[in-house]
């Protein structure tokens, strides 16, 4: 299938300088920035920074970021479902993870997260593809927000309608092990239902039950 890819980018000012919030960017440009040393949540920041470039060059692969000059300060990756994982069982091409959102710890609480992602979906490049997300609880920085778990909860579950993901349902053990843990699911208007219905049922392996 064909991964529209339109790069966007917005000029943000900041204190005494400008914050540019972009994407897709492709790897040739992203290897040209450097990351923020907090941004730390899933690896080193030099194993993260090795890992971003290595979605960006992948057909599927987006990666949207925010920077201050050539320092990456906050980013949300997007590509194919791990191949270990029950969301990648339907073999669908039209499936699409949005796989991590990271804000460097003094750039929180300006409202980056959201204009991340909604850049992300800027020009209908996403209408072909379903996008999902799985929130896990042992992700979040509690200590660092100072938020409880459900706040925190709250908080990411606000930031995903921002784009129009809404909760879906799953029999996934890894999303049921915790209350506070769910799925989050945007249809692009242009997904035909057969990629619906498949997708339905991966969420689902013991339909019986529900």
């Amino acid at each position: 299938m064909e991964h529209i890819k339109i790069y966007h980018s917005l000029v943000i000012p900041y204190q005494n300088t400008e914050m540019i919030v972009e994407g897709p960017i492709p790897p040739e440009r992203l290897r040209t920035y450097s990351l923020h040393p907090d941004l730390d949540a899933f690896r080193r920041p030099k194993d993260q920074w090795e890992a971003l470039v290595e979605i960006a060059e992948l057909p599927e692969g987006r990666i949207i970021a925010a920077r201050i000059s050539d320092q990456i300060i906050g980013y949300v990756t997007f590509h194919y479902p791990d191949e270990l994982e029950r969301w990648s069982e339907g073999g669908m091409d039209d499936l699409i993870e949005l796989g991590a959102i990271e804000v460097a710890n003094d750039f929180r609480g300006i409202g980056l997260g959201k204009k991340l992602i909604k850049l992300a979906f800027e020009g209908e490049q996403l209408e072909n593809v379903i996008t999902f997300t799985t929130e896990y609880y042992w992700h979040w920085d509690l200590e660092a927000t100072g938020l409880t778990v459900w706040q925190y909860r709250n908080m990411m579950e606000q930031l995903m309608k921002s784009v129009d993901m809404v909760w879906y349902a799953t029999d996934d053990p890894e999303i049921c092990s915790h209350p506070a843990n769910c799925l989050m699911v945007r249809i692009g208007k242009n997904v035909p239902l057969s990629s619906v219905e498949k997708f339905d049922r991966v969420r689902f392996r013991q339909r019986f039950m529900y």
